[in-house]
Parts: structure tokens; C-alpha cells; sequence
């Protein structure tokens, strides 16, 4: 008898738990040869409601963490996708990406959170700063993270864009709540799989699919996202800007008119961390 192969159940992840949408809604995956390939959850408003609670949840404990720490769970993430790299390499090839192309990706991807893992521990003496000042006093910035990210993930190079998107935010000491490539999901169900099983606390990252029509709005407008980021067509921008106005959300958003080369050097800096943090200046009298 031949044996018919078990085929994964796509499932976001959200607060350290696989979920289908609440909505019970999915679409089609299909592959580059027009293959039906699984059905991945379409998220709805409530759900994003609920991956923003589940950051919240995460966020103090994450934050207090020493940077030290947040280094090592980082760099050890980076060692788990270095582990499942065929299989990773197989999903990004499900999108068209040819063997050579998806590897590429794959290695790149390691190498970038490889990257901000070494910078966990040492953006703070280049970010921060002693302030000289004609008073008695001692004068320090020291920097802070945001809290809860919205990223909206690309088409193109969809789990290099994604990583390199949040791996600076968590690096600093925040919560993601992230909307994978709408166009190719299945490596960012993947990367929840390796999450699931890193170091990483429940609820720090939060992955999810669907159409981002219908959930940029909600992304644009709830009040406890503290900073957007990502890659939005113009109009999209518009939208998000408008309704980050609202609740004085901090905007980073690439345009997705013009062509990002997210191998490039250019995409892994000190800039990208500076990016979701605050600054806080502190006094501190001599001789106290």
C-alpha cells in the first residue's frame, strides 16, 4: 500500500502558540507552477487585537533583560536557522526563488542576526552618550526601547526582509508584532516553528498572515504600537502615517515603488536600532 505523506497545517504564531485565525478563514498557497501547496490562516483585526496583547504581556520582562542576554537568545536563533536551512531554503523555493537564490537568502538571514546579536551589547556606548555641562551635575543619554513594533514584511526576499526588519527592534529591547509577505507566507510559519523552540520568550515576537488591505488599517491606528516599520506601496503609506498620527506613532517605512536590495550592507546598521529607541537624559548631582 503506498503511504500517503502527512502535510504541515500552516498556523500563525502568536504568544508562543500556534493559532489558525479566529476568523476560521484561509487562502490558497499555491507554488511557482500553480501547485496547491496548503491553505495559510487569513488574520483578522481581532487577531492582530491579540498579538498586540500578547507583546504587551512580553515586553516588560523582555526589556529588563540584560543586553548580554538578548545577545545570546539572538545568536542562537541564528544557530537554529543554520540548523533547518534545507528546509527553509525549500520554502523560499516554493516562491520561484531557484535552488542558488534560496541558500543565498537562507545564509544571508543567518548572518543577519548573527550580525545584531553582536550588536546586543554594544549599540548602547555608541548610541548613548556622557553630556559635558558648566553645572555640578553629571549628564548622561542613555537609550530605551519603544515597546510594541509593527512591520509589515515584503514580497521580495521575504524571510531576509522579515528578519532583517525585526531583529533590530528585539535587539533594542522590543516586541514585534509582524505581517509576513502576503504574496509568500510559508517562510515566516517556518521561522514561528524555529521561535517556538528558541530561547526567545513567548509573545516577544508575534507572526502573522493575511491580506494587508485588510489589517493595515488596524496596524495604522492602534494606540499601543509605538513605532511602525517595513516596506508600503504609496498609498498604504499614506494610511499608515495618517492614522500613526493619531496616537504620535514613530513611521520607518520603506517605499515599495522603488527596488531594496536587502543582501546589501546598507540594510545592517547601528541606524536600524537607533531607529526603535528613545533617549532619555538623566542628571545625577557630583558627589551624591
Amino acid at each position: 500500500m503506498t503511504r500517503l505523506p502527512i502535510t504541515k497545517t500552516p498556523k500563525v504564531y502568536v504568544g508562543g502558540a500556534f493559532i489558525r485565525s479566529e476568523s476560521a478563514r484561509t487562502f490558497p498557497l499555491t507554488d511557482a507552477a500553480g501547485n496547491f501547496v496548503a491553505n495559510i490562516p487569513q488574520c483578522s483585526r481581532k487577531d492582530l487585537r491579540n498579538a498586540v496583547e500578547a507583546a504587551a504581556k512580553a515586553g516588560p520582562g523582555w526589556a529588563k533583560r540584560t543586553a548580554y542576554n538578548r545577545g545570546q537568545i539572538i545568536y542562537r536563533l541564528g544557530e537554529m536557522v543554520e540548523a533547518r536551512r534545507p528546509e527553509l531554503a525549500a520554502a523560499l523555493r516554493l516562491g520561484g526563488a531557484s535552488a542558488a537564490a534560496a541558500t543565498k537568502e537562507v545564509s544571508a538571514t543567518i548572518d543577519r542576526l548573527i550580525y545584531y546579536a553582536g550588536w546586543a551589547d554594544k549599540y548602547e556606548q555608541v548610541l548613548g552618550s556622557v553630556n559635558p555641562v558648566a553645572a555640578p551635575y553629571f549628564n548622561f543619554t542613555v537609550s530605551e526601547p519603544m515597546g510594541i513594533i509593527g512591520l509589515l514584511a515584503p514580497p521580495e526576499a521575504p524571510l531576509l526582509a522579515l528578519i532583517s526588519l525585526l531583529a533590530p527592534a528585539i535587539t533594542s529591547g522590543n516586541t514585534v508584532v509582524a505581517l509576513a509577505s502576503s504574496a509568500q507566507p510559508y517562510p515566516a510559519i517556518i521561522l514561528g516553528e524555529m521561535l517556538a523552540t528558541s530561547d526567545l520568550p513567548s509573545g516577544v515576537v508575534n507572526l502573522l498572515t493575511g491580506l494587508r488591505a485588510e489589517l493595515i488599517p488596524t496596524f495604522a491606528t492602534h494606540a499601543h504600537f509605538r513605532a511602525l516599520g517595513g516596506v508600503a506601496n504609496k498609498v498604504e503609506q499614506t494610511a499608515l502615517k495618517l492614522g500613526a498620527a493619531e496616537s504620535v506613532k514613530r513611521v520607518k517605512l520603506f517605499a515599495a515603488e522603488a527596488p531594496i536590495n536587502w543582501f546589501s550592507s546598507e540594510q545592517q546598521n547601528v541606524d536600524a536600532l537607533r531607529a526603535y529607541l528613545e533617549f532619555k537624559t538623566v542628571w545625577h548631582p557630583i558627589g551624591a
